[in-house]
């Protein structure tokens, strides 16, 4: 009975411990860097299906916008730069269990 007990508890933590380890969405580059409001821009990198990635968003750090998804793969997302003021914007990602939005280490510039 003790050996089962700790069976169990064994693989509910493994099982939680998977869940929590799920492949979040990661963006290495921005094509182009620099764009205008309408334009249509490029963003590569990992687990951006939606399986992984529900929305995309522009933040200067006080303040989201949302982006219009165009195109969506495994390693790209394409995306229409919204009405925004100009300004360097990081891209965030708000994942598909919509539990997190992770800021992006890469930079659009809005001219």
């Amino acid at each position: 009975m003790r050996m089962r007990t700790w069976l169990v508890a064994t693989l509910l933590c493994m099982a939680v411990a998977l869940y929590a380890f799920q492949a979040l969405p990661r963006c290495n580059s921005v094509d182009p860097d620099t764009a205008k409001v309408g334009d249509v821009v490029s963003v590569k990198g990992e687990n951006l299906d939606k399986k992984s990635s529900a929305d995309l968003y522009l933040t200067d750090g006080s303040k989201d916008t949302k982006a219009a998804i165009s195109e969506q793969s495994e390693t790209e997302i394409k995306f229409k730069v919204p009405q925004i003021k100009p300004g360097r914007y990081h891209l965030a990602i708000l994942t598909a269990n919509k539990a997190s939005i992770i800021e992006q280490p890469v930079v659009l510039t809005i001219e």
